[in-house]
């Protein structure tokens, strides 16, 4: 079974949908007790702000480079050079060699193009947090260029997991490559416990190197399982490598002004009032949480085998309707439930130590706004690999850009305008406030700039490819939004149900109110959505119960159960 886990191939993309998810729900939820750890020992303060504008440039570098070559051009390209069908099957592939050249060359050339980012980083860090956080000064910016030198050791070891991480993907062995992002979190939670009281603040940002060391060696082995042998070859006039760089220049300049738009959104955040940029990072993974789990899941999932049909267009419509109805199945339930239970999670989560009431209700404002565009966000990394796999990066490139003037436009805007709401104090009572929206206004932009993405990036593939089976879809939405809509009258209704016996002041009373609410949520859900019966359910349904073992029936002979 084990063997079967770590090299097995699989084909189908609901399965290995579901597998990346359960894997990156592991990951998440280590990610949440990461959060809980930083947030209780330091709360939303300068020490976080600066843990996480150091992360920035760092996180940029391996982004542009490395994540725009493999998700626009590496995995189609090397797809197309597993020639022998028998290892499309699941064999150990170890005649492709044309394959494990490329992969060779691909390494090199980024080990050597990372290496020289992470010299000049370290060189110039203080000149680059000079424009990346100008509200921080002293002994503050001097820590967050310390631990920016640090962090930028991370993309070396990151960028060669992401070509191995490619590999597996190509050869639909997923079970490995989404067990890295696990290891990563571990890494960085290993840093906060152990490496924190050794080496002080810094202890955070070794952390996160460690972490991308383990990313890297948890998918060597099953790598070299299937024939991989290291060369090495060092040619940039490679016709495979010409042929990614080409598709990664639009993809990285895509990604280029996403990772342009944090920057900005750091900049913003270091400006206002102290912890901030934490509160914003804080709202932002709990609020990633179902997008990773579901979004992301099933768009790596599904990416072979839009690639393999990107051509032929009733393939590549039925791939794609099947995976964004699964996508949605999920992803509006979560919205609702997230919306609904919001401030149970974040008081659960970070409420503790360090972490003040006002982070809280700071945090809980924060993610409400990020909630009003999940469906959008869930539903963007599916949009950009039909692009992906057609080989064209240039139109989410394009989209991109306007996404994020709009977002910038709006940002400025909303983070200005003042917003009046009674709110419950620490001790119980509620209190009328009227405060500029502040970190607030970053997430609704951000929200109304990716609904606007998803948008238009819908109205362009249905320019190129047609009807993308439309009814179907939205006749499911139909069914899943008013099954999530019962789902939170219930939570809403659960939660005033549990709050007279439960102590509210304690975490144990706010987990026991919430987790019931929850659990009542999902099961009105999955109510409504079996009485509608939802394809979509079943066909959830019947891939797990296909993935049990099956039980072995021994029929005995009949004069051997009689005893004779």
């Amino acid at each position: 079974m084990l063997k079967r886990l770590f090299s097995g191939q699989i084909n189908s993309i609901m399965i290995a949908a579901v597998l990346v998810a359960a894997s990156s729900l592991a990951s998440r939820f280590l990610g949440i007790f990461r959060d809980r750890i930083l947030a209780g020992e330091f709360g939303a303060g300068d020490t976080l702000d600066i843990y996480y504008a150091a992360f920035r440039i760092p996180d940029l570098i391996f982004n542009l480079l490395v994540l725009g070559a493999l998700s626009a051009g590496f995995i189609p390209i090397l797809i197309s050079l597993i020639k022998d069908t028998e290892c499309k099957r699941g064999c150990d592939c170890k005649e492709n060699n044309e394959a494990w050249e490329l992969v060779s060359n691909i390494i090199n050339i980024f080990g050597v193009a990372l290496f020289i980012l992470t010299g000049l980083g370290l060189i110039f860090a203080p000149f680059i947090m000079k424009v990346v956080v100008p509200g921080f000064v002293g002994q503050k910016f001097d820590l967050t260029v310390s631990l920016t030198r640090i962090m930028f050791l991370s993309p070396m070891f990151l960028g060669v997991s992401s070509v191995l991480g490619g590999v597996l993907q190509s050869f639909k062995r997923f079970f490995v490559y989404s067990l890295a992002p696990i290891f990563y979190n571990v890494g960085i939670i290993i840093g906060a416990l152990y490496f924190v009281p050794r080496y002080g603040v810094n202890g955070l940002a070794w952390g996160v190197v460690f972490g991308a060391v383990l990313h890297m060696l948890v998918q060597l082995p099953t790598v070299f399982g299937l024939g991989f042998k290291y060369r090495p070859i060092f040619n940039f006039r490679d016709a495979n490598v010409l042929k990614i760089a080409t598709m990664m220049v639009p993809r990285t300049m895509s990604l280029a002004i996403t990772q342009i738009n944090l920057v900005i959104m750091t900049i913003i955040a270091s400006t206002l009032a102290s912890g901030s940029l934490t509160i914003f990072n804080f709202a932002n993974n709990l609020q990633s949480f179902p997008i990773g789990i579901f979004g992301i899941s099933f768009a790596i999932a599904a990416f072979p085998t839009l690639s393999a049909a990107a051509f032929d267009r009733k393939k590549l419509v039925k791939s794609f309707s099947l995976t964004i109805r699964q996508i949605l199945f999920f992803i509006i339930p979560s919205s609702i439930l997230l919306f609904t239970l919001r401030a149970q999670i974040i008081r659960v989560v970070y409420g503790s130590g360090q972490f003040s009431w006002e982070n809280t209700h700071l945090t809980i404002e924060t993610l409400g706004y990020f909630t009003i565009s999940l469906f959008a966000q869930a539903c963007l990394p599916l949009l950009t690999r039909v692009f992906y796999a057609r080989h064209d990066s240039k139109t989410p490139l394009v989209v991109g850009l306007i996404s994020v003037i709009l977002d910038r436009s709006l940002s400025l805007w909303f983070m200005k305008i003042n917003v009046c709401s009674d709110i419950l104090s620490a001790n119980g009572e509620m209190v009328h406030q009227c405060a500029p929206m502040g970190i607030g206004g970053l997430a609704l932009a951000f929200s109304v700039a990716s609904i606007f993405n998803f948008v238009v990036l819908w109205i362009m593939i249905r320019k190129e490819v047609g009807n993308l089976d439309e009814k179907r879809i939205l006749t499911s939405v139909a069914k899943f939004s008013t099954a999530a809509l019962a789902a939170g009258v219930a939570v809403q209704g659960m939660k005033l149900i549990v709050w007279p016996y439960v102590n509210m002041t304690k975490v144990w009373g706010v987990f026991t109110q919430g987790f019931l609410a929850g659990t009542a949520g999902i099961l009105v859900y999955i109510a409504f959505c079996s009485l509608f019966k939802s394809e979509e359910l079943f066909n959830f349904y019947e891939a797990i119960k296909r993935r049990l073992p099956k039980k072995k029936l021994v029929v005995e002979d009949q004069s051997e159960a009689r005893g004779m």
